[in-house]
């Protein structure tokens, strides 16, 4: 048991936590179990929800020096906020993957947990130099994604593990290429 345990106030471990990882700790520990069962009722899945809790927290993590809180509530208010920006994220990028890869052209499987296949089904007819010129305007991270997903055909999980990332950050990342590319695309024709 370290000190931080028998601490009351979540504002009392938020302020610790900024010198000590331990408050934080004890802070992720006493929320992480509610923050977690709330994503997974938001979200299709708990792939989806493990990924978004650990980002809320890292997150948290991040921008401690920036909350100003006064209170408990204030203290869970800020930390379901950033739960609640993420998975508001989460849908908002689903969509936009969706509209961007019928946008492409690419044929959507009829089943939603099975989108394994949606880079790898991109038209061949689209690729021309403006695609290439695009896709050279892409940031590294992003390029990378795309190619490991897309052109070597591999899964995300495997695609996340070379890039050094989780398997949401990939399928994020792609999602961002994809979106990237058809507005560069569209916008050269």
């Amino acid at each position: 048991m370290n000190e931080f345990e028998l601490v009351d106030s979540d504002i009392e471990l938020l302020r610790a936590a900024r010198s000590d990882p331990d408050a934080f700790g004890d802070f992720y520990r006493r929320h992480a179990v509610a923050v977690e069962r709330w994503i997974r009722a938001q979200t299709p899945d708990m792939v989806t929800a493990a990924d978004l809790t650990a980002e809320t927290f890292a997150q948290a993590l991040v921008s401690l020096d920036r909350f100003r809180g006064a209170t408990d509530e204030s203290a869970r208010g800020w930390l379901y906020g950033i739960a609640r920006n993420l998975v508001r994220r989460y849908h908002r990028r689903g969509r936009v993957e969706l509209a961007t890869c019928q946008k492409l052209g690419i044929q959507l499987d009829h089943d939603p947990d099975e989108l394994a296949e949606i880079e790898s089904q991109i038209d061949a007819a689209i690729q021309t130099p403006e695609l290439t010129q695009a896709l050279n305007t892409l940031p590294d991270t992003q390029r990378q994604a795309l190619q490991l997903r897309v052109v070597d055909e591999m899964d995300y999980d495997e695609a996340a593990a070379l890039m050094g990332t989780t398997e949401h950050n990939a399928r994020i990342r792609v999602s961002r290429a994809l979106k990237t590319l058809s507005t560069r695309l569209g916008a050269s024709r």
